[in-house]
């Protein structure tokens, strides 16, 4: 049985040295620009909804270098350290980074393909309201369960709503109804502009997968002490969270649906990896009489 233990600094390979700088810098922009311009950076490289106007295609690669806090970022970071280090020296930089980066677009892709059916039936609510709006109608959406405060932004937008609405109400209904259909609007946007990912949890859980199934009888100690083989370390993280999406509750605020989307994409890209080895060998080894 294989006992395994992350080397030092200074024997890092490239790539995972490099990973680890670029998020630490990220970091503290994040914090000096919060501090000096009061401006949150996740707001512009976290990644949002693909159809979302705060959406930009970059935000794919730039969401894994931003973290919601320090811890956030130090686990990240120890876990691709940890078991990062070995991948790499064993497939090579180029491999390595690309596997990275597979796995945490695949993260944000599962991340994103679940927000979708989550919000079918709320933008379904506000379409159906648009194409017959009615005041009536529009008192049932506010009381429905697809109304709901989940950002700052909207929270702002439902009050200053709120204060012109009941007033027009008594002097100008056809004004008010006029006020529903922009808040509609607006409440469509603020909900698919809600939700912003950030941090290589992703691509990390991409990489414990990877390191689960090519040492799967390395011991990894859980919390310094607690000896686990990495193939039941690897298998104990994933049903945690499955479980943990299944059960999230609004206000959640960790994406458990991209960790298990890192992981998928991982075995994935692993086992088309692992069937161009077998059948370059097969062909290597195919002699013709």
């Amino acid at each position: 049985m294989n006992s395994y233990s992350p080397q030092q600094f200074s024997t890092l390979p490239p790539v995972i040295k490099n990973l680890l700088i670029i998020n630490g810098l990220f970091f503290l922009a994040g914090m000096a620009f919060q501090h000096v311009y009061a401006i949150d950076l996740n707001d512009y490289l976290g990644l949002h909804y693909p159809i979302a106007s705060m959406f930009m295609p970059y935000q794919f690669f730039t969401y894994m270098f931003m973290h919601g806090g320090f811890s956030h970022l130090f686990f990240n970071m120890f876990a691709l350290w940890m078991f990062g280090n070995v991948l790499e020296n064993m497939w090579g930089p180029k491999k390595f980074l690309f596997y990275y980066f597979f796995t945490g677009i695949g993260a944000a892709l599962t991340h994103y393909a679940v927000f979708y059916f989550e919000i079918s039936p709320v933008m379904t609510a506000v379409d159906s309201y648009l194409a017959h709006p009615d005041l009536q109608a529009f008192t049932g959406f506010l009381n429905s369960e697809h109304f709901k405060i989940t950002s700052v932004d909207m929270q702002e937008h439902f009050n200053t709503f709120v204060q012109n609405y009941n007033e027009l109400l008594k002097s100008d209904p056809k004004a008010a109804l006029a006020g529903t259909i922009d808040f509609m609007y607006q409440y469509r946007e603020d909900v698919l502009n809600a939700p912003v990912v950030v941090g290589a949890s992703g691509a990390v859980f991409g990489v414990l997968l990877a390191f689960g199934m090519m040492f799967p009888n390395s011991l990894i100690y859980l919390y310094f002490f607690i000896p686990v083989k990495a193939k039941w370390f690897v298998f104990i993280y994933g049903a945690i969270e499955l479980f943990s999406g299944v059960m999230s509750r609004p206000g959640d605020n960790v994406a458990h649906y991209a960790h298990l989307g890192g992981m998928v994409f991982g075995f994935a890209l692993l086992y088309w990896w692992d069937q161009q080895h077998k059948k370059k060998f097969n062909d290597t080894n195919n002699f013709r009489l």
